[in-house]
């Protein structure tokens, strides 16, 4: 499907630029070009479908819809999926968090949100897809949906409520008849301009992301030894998918631009699950993450919802290796 690709990034480097193929600047900028227009190419092809689905999936029905429905448990795993489906990194899911809790829905709900939504998402499929292929993918967006469902279960058990920020249970105590939300009519054909236009303004917002995140992928590509991630974490010893994820969480990146280091990861011989671990870890849970919920959480509530999503994400890169 991406031959073409491939053919045009080789011409380019070897023949236009003149530069060697066997040499490291030349694997490096080949690998650049080629992974850089795969998925931006794929990247608007899903944000543009997604954003059909966002189109008639306002969030405020969604909001409605949990916060009435008697789901028998379901309602983790709708939250979860709804979290998949949007585009927003650990930082930019945190306002959306805040909107649930103020609209009453209940936390472990909420949780399962925040926990799936930097993790999965379109332009991480759309990006994984390309580099790790359907088999990878699909196992990759179940695991985290699921992570996230029963992370927030589990979290949902603990009664956590007394553990939120006070400012959260003022709004709570006070919380005032919300508006009824009134959706516009809209045929498909009138939708689509601006769905394309919101499926470009993301891909716009995070095209530098995948740029940098390829570059510096690029660079690890053609400058890195084979062996030198294969030694500290392609092991396969108990404690390299740990350690993968204590190195991510003080980290800060979004899945655009982390994937492709964790491709890198992959061909310099570091196990899927392990480097799947670290980008989940760097993208799920970090210290920006942790400062803005600080306005909702108190500290004992952040270290326990980072504790349990660590060890969830731990989980699932052993079981990824397994698998794969």
């Amino acid at each position: 499907m991406f031959d073409w690709i491939q053919h045009f990034a080789d011409w380019l480097i070897y023949s236009v630029f003149g530069i060697a193929a066997d040499s490291h600047l030349g694997t490096a900028l080949n690998f650049f070009v080629y992974d850089t227009l795969k998925i931006l190419i794929l990247l608007f092809l899903i944000v543009f479908l997604m954003g059909i689905v966002n189109a008639y999936l306002p969030i405020e029905k969604l909001k409605n819809f949990l916060n009435r429905k008697k789901l028998y448990g379901l309602e983790y795993f709708f939250a979860s999926v709804f979290g998949a489906i949007t585009p927003f990194c650990s930082c930019s899911s945190v306002p959306l968090f805040i909107g649930f809790v103020q609209g009453g829905i209940p936390l472990g709900v909420t949780f399962a949100f925040l926990i799936t939504s930097p993790l999965v998402n379109e332009v991480a499929i759309a990006m994984f897809i390309g580099m790790f292929g359907l088999q990878a993918t699909l196992i990759y967006a179940a695991s985290g949906i699921l992570l996230g469902t029963i992370g927030g279960w589990l979290l949902g058990k603990f009664n956590l409520e007394p553990l939120l920020s006070d400012w959260v249970k003022k709004i709570l105590e006070n919380k005032m008849q919300q508006s009824e939300y009134e959706e516009a009519k809209l045929t498909f054909r009138q939708r689509l301009p601006e769905i394309t236009r919101g499926a470009w303004e993301i891909v716009k917002g995070v095209v530098l992301y995948v740029i940098i995140g390829i570059a510096i992928g690029a660079a690890m590509h053609g400058y890195v030894p084979e062996n030198f991630f294969g030694q500290y974490l392609g092991g396969g010893q108990w404690w390299t998918v740990p350690l993968a994820v204590l190195v991510g969480i003080p980290m800060y990146a979004n899945a655009a631009g982390v994937i492709p280091v964790i491709q890198v990861f992959v061909a310099k011989g570091v196990p899927l699950g392990t480097a799947l671990a670290f980008m989940m870890a760097t993208v799920g849970l970090s210290i920006p993450e942790a400062t803005l919920l600080k306005k909702v959480m108190s500290l004992k509530l952040i270290a326990i919802y980072f504790g349990i999503v660590a060890f969830f994400i731990i989980f699932s890169g052993f079981l990824f290796n397994l698998i794969l």
